[in-house]
């Protein structure tokens, strides 16, 4: 596990945990990590909402796929970044959601019932990493109600328009990379990706944007 060390100080779940108790921590949780290849189901839709995944190498992406085949991306995670906790806390008997890997990905998980249960131990840290999971979960539900926000707009270039402007605002700056290509954009959205490309291409003519593969500038 000391080879994770680094990227796992940068996953909120263990902020303010001390550098000594992390390894000891791990082993009283369980943890234990799994290599996915590209493309791979890291959580299959229907499956016991049990286990936190903390993503150490690579990238997951969470969708749901409606009864006609389309994808519906609700939010990736990358290095550091958590997945999966809302349904662990909440022990749900099935998770709405697939996980999986946009790139080859490591991914550390944690059965929940090991935070949310002191453990016989009576380790010190226990009450900073539930603070943490807590205050993890409400972050997750502003973003959600932010992706809400932006969906709900009626059309393509509403909703386009409002997560540029959502992005810009996080990177403090006009220019900036989204974490999507076209189609994990358009599949976000909930749009087609014709459609997407489109209004880019008039917000570009019309002098709204540069854009250039998932690199948007706002002018």
């Amino acid at each position: 596990m000391k080879k994770y060390l680094e990227v796992l100080y940068t996953c909120p779940l263990f902020e303010g945990i001390a550098e000594e108790n992390l390894l000891r921590m791990l082993n009283c949780l369980g943890a234990r990590v799994v290599f996915f290849d590209k493309k791979y189901t890291v959580l299959a839709e229907g499956t016991p909402g049990k286990f936190i995944g903390i993503v150490l190498s690579g990238e997951v992406v969470m969708s749901t796929t409606d009864f006609y085949g389309n994808r519906h991306i609700v939010t990736n995670a990358r290095s550091g970044e958590m997945f999966g906790e809302a349904f662990a806390c909440a022990q749900a008997e099935s998770i709405p959601v697939s996980v999986i890997a946009a790139k080859a990905s490591e991914v550390m998980f944690i059965d929940s019932s090991h935070i949310l249960h002191t453990c016989e131990n009576n380790c010190g840290f226990h009450q900073q990493l539930i603070f943490n999971l807590m205050r993890s979960l409400a972050v997750k539900n502003l973003q959600f109600h932010q992706k809400i926000e932006i969906t709900s707009r009626r059309s393509t270039r509403e909703k386009l328009l409002a997560y540029l402007t959502f992005y810009a605002k996080k990177a403090d700056s006009r220019s900036f990379s989204l974490p999507f290509d076209r189609q994990e954009l358009a599949d976000y959205l909930c749009v087609e990706r014709s459609g997407l490309s489109a209004e880019i291409g008039k917000l570009k003519r019309e002098g709204v944007i540069n854009a250039d593969k998932n690199h948007f500038e706002l002018l």
